[in-house]
């Protein structure tokens, strides 16, 4: 693969960290995807293909319980959706998942969305 511009860059990444990590029922992957203004994440059991859990930042519900300035492309709105992908995850009765960034440095708005479940309960 010819890396061109800079999403053909994550792809790459993204196969290259996918060969390494895979997620089970007892403990499932933790996929985080960011655009420019938006944030989501996703808990996901590879062995059966099936998402057990997904939070974006476009939720109604994640748009009411935001801090004022908080929004899905900022760190504040990435700590929001954190906490409430924890949350529904330990409701599920899920406590250790693998976090897959998906190919985006550890940084920012990643590490907020990372440091967030941490604290809410999730390890990892």
């Amino acid at each position: 693969m010819k890396i061109t511009t800079t999403k053909d860059r994550r792809k790459r990444i993204s196969l290259r960290q996918r060969k390494r990590i895979s997620g089970t029922a007892d403990r499932p992957r933790l996929r985080v995807f960011r655009s420019v203004s938006h944030i989501y994440a996703q808990v996901i059991d590879d062995m059966t293909g099936t998402t057990i859990a997904s939070a974006a930042s476009t939720e109604p519900t994640l748009k009411a319980a935001a801090v004022e300035g908080s929004s899905g492309g900022n760190r504040a709105g990435a700590q929001a959706l954190g906490k409430t992908i924890a949350e529904r995850l330990l409701a599920k009765g899920i406590k250790r998942v693998v976090f897959d960034r998906g190919g985006y440095l550890y940084h920012g708005r990643i590490r907020a969305v990372a440091d967030a479940a941490r604290e809410a309960g999730l390890e990892f």
